[in-house]
């Protein structure tokens, strides 16, 4: 790889790490072609990506972002998985890390803040953005649904009472 190439990866990387709303760094020692294929198609459909770079030129493209934080991460064979999402990266490398010990999860971004093993883990078990916005939406609606129901009872059961009376005077 020349100057060139690398300057152009290091730019191409540096816009990743700006950009992405999560970051993984995990180890990916021993992964056959077909695993990491697996893994990649996995992040794909979740609209996640994974990546391998060389460690040098990735903490010369951290320089200067929000997660320049993670730089003591990349050590050894690692892999950067990302997403503009700030679930979805996460949720596929764990899911992925324990059908397959050979992915080891070593910390992570999400914004700003940066995670260490377990925190990319906790925030694998939160739900998606859109099952949080259905969840919220949801609430905003039960008040409302509740009050239309307490204002319609009274009214249902004096048709009820009238209706009865009906059917007794009629008898």
């Amino acid at each position: 790889m020349d100057k060139a190439e690398k300057a152009e990866v290091v730019e191409d990387l540096n816009g990743v790490f700006a950009k992405a709303g999560s970051l993984v760094v995990a180890h990916y020692s021993g992964m056959t072609v077909a695993e990491m294929s697996d893994l990649r198609a996995r992040m794909r459909a979740q609209g996640a990506s994974f990546r391998v770079a060389k460690n040098r030129l990735a903490m010369r493209a951290l320089k200067g972002t929000a997660v320049e934080g993670i730089a003591h991460l990349f050590k050894g064979p690692t892999g950067i998985a990302y997403s503009s999402d700030p679930v979805a990266a996460s949720k596929v490398a764990v899911a992925y890390a324990k059908d397959n010990n050979k992915l080891v999860i070593l910390g992570g971004s999400v914004g700003a803040t940066a995670l260490d093993a377990n925190g990319v883990k906790a925030l694998a078990e939160l739900p998606s953005l859109d099952a949080l916005r259905g969840k919220l939406v949801g609430l905003i609606l039960a008040p409302a649904t509740k009050i239309a129901g307490v204002i319609a009872a009274p009214a249902g059961q004096l048709a009820r009472v009238i209706g009865a009376y009906s059917k007794k005077e009629a008898a």
